[in-house]
């Protein structure tokens, strides 16, 4: 059985693993937000930038990649996504069924933000989130770089994300 993982954010254009196959892919119930505080990845905890993270939210669906792992690669992969994406335990780790393009259905290992957790930050104006990723620096980058390889990567592969391209563009000029 083939596992399947859901890139939304980072792991569009760093899976950090070996992919077999990718597909378009929408999974329900959840969209993509720069809701996570990031206090090592993309900030740190003096300065926090923010990462994105899937939110639930009813009637939302978030469009990504869903990644084939490599046969015979499922325990390594499995633990190195655990040590990226629950550093913290803001993410979730959940199985939830997506949608392939060509209407098949696949279950998917995805990281959800948790609502409860400290880093959530969920619902802050587009303007207020721009103003954070245009200066926060973590130990992997700039806070801005990780905006703008997401949105880039969204729109290689057809995919539209309004907020992101905003962002983008406003996080652009204030770095102008």
């Amino acid at each position: 059985m083939t596992m399947w993982v859901f890139g939304y954010g980072s792991l569009l254009w760093n899976p950090g693993f070996e992919v077999a196959q990718s597909a378009v892919a929408r999974l329900p119930g959840y969209h993509r937000s720069f809701c996570m505080r990031s206090l090592h990845h993309r900030g740190t905890a003096d300065d926090p930038g923010l990462v994105l993270a899937l939110d639930q939210a009813e009637g939302a669906i978030c469009s990504g990649l869903a990644l084939a792992v490599a046969a015979g690669q499922e325990a390594e992969t499995l633990a190195y996504l655990r040590e990226r994406e629950l550093i913290s335990s803001a993410y979730l780790e959940k199985e939830l069924p997506v949608m392939l393009d060509g209407g098949a259905e696949v279950s998917a290992l995805a990281y959800v933000v948790d609502p409860d957790h400290v880093q959530y930050c969920g619902g802050l104006a587009l303007e207020d989130q721009a103003r954070i990723i245009a200066h926060a620096v973590g130990g992997r980058g700039p806070n801005a770089e990780y905006l703008f390889n997401t949105a880039s990567h969204l729109s290689q592969i057809g995919l539209s994300d309004p907020d992101l391209d905003w962002l983008a563009a406003r996080v652009r000029a204030l770095l102008a």
